[in-house]
Formats: structure tokens, C-alpha cells, sequence
């Protein structure tokens, strides 16, 4: 109980520094101060292979990771933050080969080419490609749907942190 109370006596001054900050938060993200909207344009598929849902499901998965580890506002025509671009690539390959020259696994890439206009501090602005993939094993079609929202989830991060941690 005793240690209990020596923790907390260290533990709330240092958790009150870092509220008073402003700058530095726990997930890293750097929100320019002024900034308090944000939209994503519909992401077009122009990959070579296009699976019809993928637009929509990444467009949708970026908007929710911008809502939910920011204190930004999503507006619908022009913000403080602007992301649009196009989903480039989409493609099934060889990760490691078997006996016979056969496949024991796959690889699911998708690529995604993206344009962030800051309106408030626009030297953060940048065009960038991002890449991500997915191991797996047998056949695409029956994990398709969990490859690519895995996929997203490490595309959009990899956005949002470019975005907003300036890595």
C-alpha cells in the first residue's frame, strides 16, 4: 500500500507535465497548433489488379485512424489537413518456394501513393508512396478481406505517422 502511494506521488507529477506540454502526446502524434480539420479524398484504385472494394475500404480506414488518435475534426470539402492519392499497386507473389518449385507462401502487397497538403504549416507537406504486405498460405480468396484489413491497418499507420509524427 505504502509503495502504492510513493508511486502515485511520482507517477501524477510526471502525467502533468506531459498534459501541460501541449506538443508531445503518448502516441507521438505532433498536431501543428491552428490545426482542427482534416479530409480524405476517395482513394481510386488504378492498380493493375483492382478489387472493387479495396477504394472504399482503405479511404475508410484512413478517415477512422485520423479520428481516432487525433483531436481532429473530419470535414467533407477543404480542411487544415488534406490527404488524397490512389491505391497504385495490388499484387499476389512468391514469399517462399517448396519442394517441386512450388509455393509454400504467398505474399498480398498493396501500394498506396499519397499527397498530404498541410494548410497550416505546409512545409509538412509531402508525396509519398507506402507499401505494405501480407504473408499467407493457401489460397487468396478465402482471406482476402483479412489480408487487406490488415494491410490497411499498417498503411494507414504508416500514413498517419508520416503525417503527424514526422517520421
Amino acid at each position: 500500500m505504502l509503495r502504492a502511494v510513493r508511486l502515485s506521488f511520482l507517477l501524477v507529477p510526471f502525467l502533468v507535465l506531459l498534459q501541460s506540454c501541449g506538443v508531445y502526446k503518448l502516441n507521438g502524434a505532433s498536431i501543428p497548433e491552428g490545426m482542427k480539420t482534416f479530409n480524405v479524398q476517395f482513394f481510386e484504385n488504378s492498380a493493375p489488379i483492382v478489387v472493387p472494394y479495396l477504394s472504399q475500404q482503405f479511404t475508410e480506414a484512413l478517415k477512422e485512424r485520423i479520428r481516432n488518435q487525433s483531436r481532429l475534426s473530419q470535414v467533407t470539402s477543404e480542411g487544415d489537413a488534406i490527404f488524397e492519392g490512389r491505391i497504385t499497386g495490388y499484387a499476389i507473389t512468391s514469399a517462399a518456394v517448396g519442394g517441386q518449385d512450388r509455393a509454400q507462401a504467398n505474399r498480398l502487397s498493396i501500394t498506396v501513393s499519397v499527397k498530404y497538403v498541410d494548410n497550416i504549416k505546409p512545409d509538412n507537406s509531402f508525396e509519398q508512396s507506402f507499401t505494405r504486405y501480407q504473408d499467407f498460405t493457401g489460397t487468396v480468396q478465402a482471406q482476402e478481406q483479412t489480408l487487406i484489413e490488415a494491410i490497411n491497418r499498417q498503411l494507414t499507420e504508416d500514413i498517419f505517422n508520416r503525417a503527424f509524427a514526422n517520421w
